[in-house]
């Protein structure tokens, strides 16, 4: 790989996410002084452009940006082990098992927080790690391989079971619990603060920084089990890694955000058109990609149809069905 090639790609991505960070928290239904809101003559507390920016925008934004990159490079990576298009977040019940958790914890009606996080992302959190538990135990593997459809199909059924118990909880909820239900199936960003970005760091950082350590191994596998064998690649223990490692990120946010769909299936492919195959390159790239588009989404989101917000996982879904529709026939062309 050509290292001009490759750091001036990564910079060129990285100044099109400073762009989108700087000039998402100045559009709004409400305009921003942005002269008065940086003015250290009013005391912050008086300073109302200083407040919706720093205190509704900023963390909103940082927020769906560690959401967007952190479904993109799972999508990523799903589709490299797998070797197919379809491959995402949410096709392989990730989503759909964090919903499960979050659903049922609002049934409860129980309230409690770990670590300075909510139950609620604790036990959606909980669901994704089942999805992947489940998932797994359906796929059988042969020759040290994930077989592919099986794979494929384990996430659907898992997709479908999940969703049938969210179904089910929330026929059985009340009228208000059946409104968060809905309100968070959704998916949303309009609740947060700088501590839950604080606390969606660390775990996406780790898993970023994983998923780049094997990502050479991971372009062996998507080239061809065999030839990455023949390679010394201990397939079977790379591709184990690898999904543990996108659930978790998908987990991880979807546990704050609610299942935000196809993120994880347009901007990898996006990404792939321009910097190619290559997962060395096309992880950093579609990290920054993924954090831009979803930013972008939720400014669409809150200011289309300003005051009332959209949820940000209505836009996503409006984009990627067509884009799913693209994909299929594509494939059959």
């Amino acid at each position: 790989m050509n290292r001009t090639r490759y750091f001036s790609t990564l910079f060129l991505f990285f100044a099109f996410l400073l762009i989108t960070i700087g000039v998402a928290p100045l559009i709004g239904g409400t305009q921003i002084d942005i002269v008065r809101a940086f003015s250290s003559d009013i005391p912050f507390e008086q300073n109302i452009d200083a407040n919706i920016l720093f205190l509704a925008r900023l963390p909103r934004i940082l927020l769906a940006g560690l959401a967007g990159a952190s479904l993109a490079i799972s999508g990523a990576v799903f589709q490299a082990l797998l070797r197919n298009d379809l491959a995402a977040p949410f096709t392989l019940g990730v989503s759909s098992g964090a919903a499960f958790g979050a659903v049922s914890f609002i049934a409860t009606g129980a309230s409690f927080s770990f670590l300075g996080i909510q139950g609620i992302s604790w036990c959606a959190f909980a669901g994704a790690l089942l999805a992947v538990g489940l998932v797994f135990s359906l796929t059988r593997v042969r020759n040290n391989e994930f077989q592919t459809a099986t794979l494929l199909l384990a996430g659907v059924t898992a997709n479908f079971f999940f969703a049938a118990l969210v179904m089910f909880i929330h026929y059985l909820s009340d009228f208000m619990q059946s409104f968060r239900i809905v309100r968070w199936l959704m998916g949303g960003l309009d609740i947060t603060d700088y501590g839950t970005v604080l606390s969606v760091v660390p775990p996406v950082a780790i898993g970023f920084i994983l998923l780049m350590i094997i990502a050479r191994d991971l372009n062996l596998i998507s080239a061809g089990v065999g030839a990455a064998m023949s390679r010394g690649v201990d397939v079977a223990k790379i591709q184990q890694g690898g999904f543990i490692l996108a659930s978790l990120i998908t987990g991880t946010v979807v546990a704050f955000t609610g299942p935000i769909g196809f993120v994880g299936l347009i901007a990898p492919h996006i990404v792939r058109l321009v910097v190619g195959p290559d997962l060395r390159l096309l992880l950093p790239t579609t990290f920054m990609f993924g954090a831009a588009f979803l930013i972008i989404c939720d400014t669409v989101a809150r200011t289309l149809i300003s005051p009332t917000e959209i949820p940000v996982g209505v836009i996503t879904a409006v984009l990627g069905g067509p884009f799913f529709v693209w994909l299929l026939k594509r494939k059959k062309a």
